[in-house]
């Protein structure tokens, strides 16, 4: 059975987009893979972050990991940090990565314009991030595909290390859905839907309330036309909107356009709202039942154990081919 890796970051409210474009895939994934999701806390440090607040957001991400259907016996949930072998990788892969191929990641260019004070975390996240993915032999990562770019430097990464020392790492493919891969701000949908975006009706999260949602739905921006046409260039609000229906509601897109033709965007509006609810609903039943129980706690314990077990025996075949440590 081949191993899928995927961590997602504790910081702020998890969107919709972040649902559909990578972890409503995991639910698909976990009968025929073998999973690990990670709760990647020591990624989100590149930026300051209130520790309690923090805390929080870690107890949260993983309360609705196990929300959207995530089974603990078929895949492995843990957080990072409970993990050092995470770190320990990290400074390895940092010292087999070059720095002119950090510094012309998009991420890190975007996030460093026009700042003084630049984390040198920021410049090495993607040797972070490719000891997350090369300790469990991962084979696949599903991704959306603002993500591309760190997973082919984790396969540079991992050749270099292969060709340097010996065979060690498994070569992760990439994983990106055709459809619903990036989904659009509901403000601006020429941009890609963001937790981190300071206009709250852009996106809809997934503890959204229903009134929240069906007012972020209602307000989203689509153009003049009043035909729900899928159209990318020329429509891409209504396109945008057209991708979460379909998506959710596990019909086509042509379907959807037949359905709504000849009427204007507030019915299409409104059954969206009420599919996205629906949607939602269980999430957060499942979720409220979670957040402060014992169980989500004995889950990530026991994730963090098997985890473990896994990570110390890769980083130990590491170390042996690159000649640390007394043992040969």
């Amino acid at each position: 059975m081949k191993t899928i890796f995927s961590g997602i970051q504790p910081s702020g409210n998890v969107t919709l987009g972040n649902y559909i474009g990578a972890m409503k895939q995991f639910v698909e994934l976990q009968d025929d893979y073998n999973c690990y999701f990670c709760i990647v806390d020591q990624h989100a440090i590149t930026v300051h972050q209130d520790p309690q607040q923090l805390r929080k957001s870690i107890k949260s991400l993983a309360a609705l990991y196990v929300a959207i259907g995530l089974d603990p016996e078929r895949a492995t949930l843990f957080i990072q940090s409970e993990v050092p072998a995470h770190a320990q990788l990290g400074w390895i892969m940092q010292c087999v990565a070059y720095i002119g191929e950090l510094e012309r990641m998009t991420q890190f260019k975007d996030k460093s314009q026009g700042s003084e004070a630049v984390s040198a975390g920021l410049l090495t996240y993607p040797p972070l991030m490719a000891a997350d993915i090369l300790l469990y032999n991962t084979d696949v990562v599903p991704v959306g595909e603002d993500q591309k770019q760190h997973l082919e430097i984790t396969r540079d990464l991992a050749e270099r290390f292969n060709k340097k020392y010996r065979e060690v790492f498994t070569i992760p493919e990439v994983k990106i859905p055709k459809v619903g891969a990036r989904i659009m701000s509901l403000q601006e949908p020429t941009k890609k839907m963001s937790k981190s975006d300071p206009n709250q009706k852009s996106f809809i999260t997934l503890l959204d309330e229903p009134k929240q949602i069906i007012k972020k739905i209602k307000s989203a921006v689509t153009d003049s036309e009043g035909i729900v046409k899928y159209d990318k260039e020329n429509k891409p609000g209504v396109s945008n909107l057209l991708s979460i229906y379909s998506i959710l509601a596990n019909v086509t897109i042509e379907e959807l356009e037949q359905k709504y033709e000849g009427k204007g965007y507030g019915d299409f509006k409104q059954d969206l709202a009420n599919v996205v609810v629906d949607a939602l609903a269980p999430i957060q039943e499942r979720y409220n039942e979670l957040i402060n129980s014992d169980e989500l706690d004995q889950i990530l314990d026991a994730g963090a154990e098997k985890a473990n077990k896994v990570a110390f025996k890769m980083i130990k075949k590491v170390e042996k081919a690159m000649g640390l440590g007394r043992k040969r």
